[in-house]
């Protein structure tokens, strides 16, 4: 059997967001979020499910810490909840909450695992929601000034920072089809997503300044466009859905501008935009953050405007998500990113799977989908280095189960299971087999 084996250098990690896993919510000083809010409001999220106590990470992080020094965690990548900081948004800094990840980088280093840490995934502090939220330009200073609290007292010990996890759910899901915090529907998408960027790239000079010799970059997600057929009108299609989802955020931050296609797709609905934006968006990074789970199958509906895109659902193998697993679109992407954006170093910042997964007569969850998701993906992302793409780590998405936002507790994605009722943490067969792969550096080609 073929030994797929990874370059000496790779960096193998697991992946978690503060709203998912830290619970806490309101102690020691930390201010209400917009999740907070939303996950609050009755009929917004499954079963009335919020993030209030989630996996209590918050105080069982040495626990969590142990545990993926057993696995083999080389990196962890964790998200800052910017209310912990700033409870207010801006103003007065929460002492208590930057001491929480003081302690938490601390313990990283002293089990030898390397901290990559996001500064927003999705938690914006609900003042700031309340004062016009990220459609007010004013949110690209609210930001910078956040990047700049939290930079000044981890990037000593923190090399690793991603700006923003995933601003096209920020704007789409958060502010336009209203499924995620802060639930606006029909609301100012485009003004989101160029005031993310904005602040992402007045963010980046901040972070390099804190924490010299850090690799800065943003993490992405991204849905590969593939055609239902041959036909000019499905072909034009996922062209249209690859600008919606994809090429307006790569780029302009690989300083292309935003899409011509695309703006006059847009036409009246495209956000202010002022002289020096897009070279503000446009700085330099050390790399991009991959997140991947499924493709999309698009064919021309006329029905469905501005974009005329339809979503088909191919046969083949499906998640607890009703997301097709598609290993070799993981493959396609890493290659069209290096061939199409040269952005340097690629990491897969998330890539994972949800399955109904059931405690054996044994203890164990013998979770045999989700090893085989990881396994062909893992060989996907092996035969993206081998065409040339400078892939430099990959996160399981997600180190444990966790709240996984509008569907509440209802899925799991986690590679170690959680007890909700009594926080005990077991690891999965996912789990034993990714740490196999760590200590190998590799996995054996099917």
């Amino acid at each position: 059997m073929t030994q797929l084996t990874f370059p000496n250098n790779f960096v193998w990690g697991a992946a978690t967001a503060a709203y998912q896993i830290e619970g806490a919510w309101n102690e020691d000083g930390r201010g209400e979020s917009i999740w907070d809010r939303f996950s609050h409001t009755p009929g917004k999220v499954f079963n009335g499910d919020s993030g209030d106590v989630a996996c209590d990470h918050y105080h069982r992080w040495r626990e969590d810490i142990a545990l993926m020094r057993e696995l083999g965690l080389q990196a962890y990548r964790f998200s800052i909840a910017w209310p912990r900081i700033l409870p207010e948004g801006t103003g007065a800094i929460n002492q208590a909450g930057l001491d929480f990840y003081d302690r938490l980088v601390d313990g990283l280093l002293e089990a030898g695992i390397t901290p990559f840490a996001t500064l927003y995934h999705w938690d914006l502090p609900q003042v700031l929601q309340d004062e016009g939220g990220w459609p007010n330009r004013a949110s690209v200073a609210a930001f910078t000034n956040y990047a700049d609290i939290v930079s000044r007292r981890l990037g000593d010990r923190v090399k690793h920072w991603i700006t923003h996890n995933e601003p096209w759910c920020t704007a789409f899901l958060g502010n336009y089809m209203g499924v995620h915090a802060p639930g606006l529907q029909q609301g100012p998408a485009l003004a989101v997503a160029h005031h993310v960027l904005m602040s992402h790239g007045a963010a980046v000079p901040v972070l390099r300044a804190n924490s010299p010799g850090a690799n800065v970059g943003i993490t992405l997600n991204f849905s590969p466009a593939y055609p239902a057929s041959d036909s000019a009108e499905d072909q034009a299609a996922a062209q249209r859905y690859d600008g919606f989802f994809n090429r307006w955020f790569l780029d302009p931050l690989y300083g292309r501008g935003y899409p011509a296609d695309m703006l006059e797709l847009y036409g009246p609905m495209l956000p202010e935009i002022h002289a020096g934006d897009l070279e503000t968006i446009a700085v330099p990074t050390d790399f991009l953050g991959v997140n991947f789970y499924n493709r999309a199958v698009i064919n021309d509906d006329p029905a469905a405007p501005p974009l005329r895109t339809g979503s088909l659902h191919p046969d083949g193998e499906y998640t607890a998500m009703d997301w097709e697993v598609y290993p070799d679109a993981l493959r396609a992407l890493l290659v069209r990113l290096e061939r199409d954006y040269s952005p340097g170093r690629l990491y897969i910042t998330e890539n994972g799977s949800a399955y109904d997964d059931t405690l054996a007569p044994d203890g164990a969850i013998h979770d045999q989908g989700r090893v085989g998701y990881l396994a062909g993906h893992l060989a996907a992302a092996h035969a993206a280095i081998d065409e040339g793409v400078p892939l430099a780590g990959y996160f399981a998405w997600s180190l444990m189960d966790n709240f996984e936002w509008a569907y509440g507790y209802d899925k799991r994605f986690g590679i170690v299971h959680v007890d909700y009722e009594t926080q005990r943490r077991t690891p999965k067969d996912s789990a034993r087999f990714f740490s196999a792969v760590i200590e190998r550096n590799g996995l054996d080609a099917s």
